[in-house]
């Protein structure tokens, strides 16, 4: 989960979201490059009292600055592109979670195992001890396991929500009356913590999400249980 006045992304849980802290660095340096040499110029011509006759045309600047700015979108857009492709794609997924969201709180199904399912509330702050997360943590988490291909299937059984876990780069909308899908695969172990990233309703902001993931043997005692 996030720190306190980290103004950066959270640490990737997958490999998707790893990929997406890179991408954001690739694009954050070459929005660097391009300030600075646009404003190295502007500086350079209000400081300039010089004029050249050669300059008054220019063609060749003209030629520059229009398809230097097309290279650069190429280096932006494939990346981009790839990316886009591997976070649509579901690859033979071990283990399939379905999950409704609900005014306000969320029920989870695991569709592999006969009656696995059950309702996430947020902890009360009342009812909190020193080692919960105030907003954050729920009486049942969502037990996952590491270095496994998951399918999320998510709706709603009322209004808009959407099911988010930043540290894995998963935002997929829970709609009524329609199923969405998306995949992961958590790289580590660890508690890791999302919210309803949708307006829908007074107590949008107390229905968070907790996934534990643990390593393939403890998921398979904590399902036998």
């Amino acid at each position: 989960m996030t720190t306190w006045l980290n103004m950066s992304l959270q640490d990737g849980a997958s490999p998707i979201m790893e990929q997406l802290v890179f991408f954001h660095d690739h694009v954050l340096m070459i929005m660097l490059m391009i300030t600075t040499t646009v404003s190295y110029m502007m500086i350079t011509l209000i400081r300039n009292k010089q004029t050249s006759r050669f300059m008054l045309e220019g063609q060749m600047i003209e030629t520059t600055w229009t398809i230097a700015p097309a290279i650069i979108l190429v280096f932006i857009a494939m990346p981009s592109l790839r990316l886009l492709y591997l976070m649509d794609e579901v690859h033979n997924p071990s283990l399939t979670l379905k999950a409704v969201g609900h005014q306000w709180y969320w029920s989870y199904e695991y569709s592999d195992f006969t009656k696995l399912e059950f309702d996430s509330y947020m902890i009360p702050q009342e009812e909190q001890q020193e080692s919960t997360f105030r907003l954050l943590d729920t009486d049942n988490r969502i037990v996952l396991p590491m270095n496994s291909p998951i399918r999320m299937i998510v709706t709603a059984a009322d209004v808009l929500h959407s099911w988010t876990i930043p540290s894995l780069g998963v935002k997929t909308d829970a709609t009524p009356g329609r199923l969405n899908q998306t995949s992961f695969s958590i790289s580590r172990p660890g508690i890791l913590y999302g919210q309803c990233s949708e307006i829908c309703g007074a107590n949008h902001s107390f229905m968070p999400i907790t996934i534990e993931s643990v390593p393939a043997k403890y998921f398979i005692n904590w399902v036998s249980k």
